[in-house]
């Protein structure tokens, strides 16, 4: 019997929100400054993205339209692993923090181009 834990654990919708929700705490501690304030927009922006990208998957009406959601999916994931970076340069004091966060992001692209070549 798979228990919710686990359950959550393999949930992409869950995992997608859940992510998008910790980079949204990260970024409402960062005090903003001339540098990073359109790092952090575009993190933001691309981070929920996934989300929201990938519930629009589920709810999409044919094969070619999830594919289509998918595959933004993937391209957002990979962004985000590019804001990330760019962050870890300009905030180096989160550097570990931002580690953490890219390696999820980086599951979501595996996963991601994992679907778009299935389906």
């Amino acid at each position: 019997m798979i228990n919710d834990k686990t359950k959550h654990k393999f949930d992409l919708e869950e995992r997608t929100a859940r992510f998008g929700e910790n980079v949204l705490i990260f970024c409402k501690n960062i005090r903003l400054n001339s540098i990073n304030e359109s790092l952090i927009k575009q993190l933001i922006r691309s981070s929920t993205s996934v989300g929201a990208n990938y519930m629009e998957a589920n709810g999409s009406d044919s094969r070619k339209d999830f594919k289509n959601k998918i595959s933004i999916c993937k391209k957002e994931s990979k962004e985000t692993t590019h804001w990330l970076r760019m962050l870890s340069v300009v905030l180096p004091e989160y550097k570990e923090k931002l580690r953490n966060l890219w390696k999820k992001a980086q599951e979501f692209v595996l996963i991601f181009s994992s679907i778009v070549k299935k389906v």
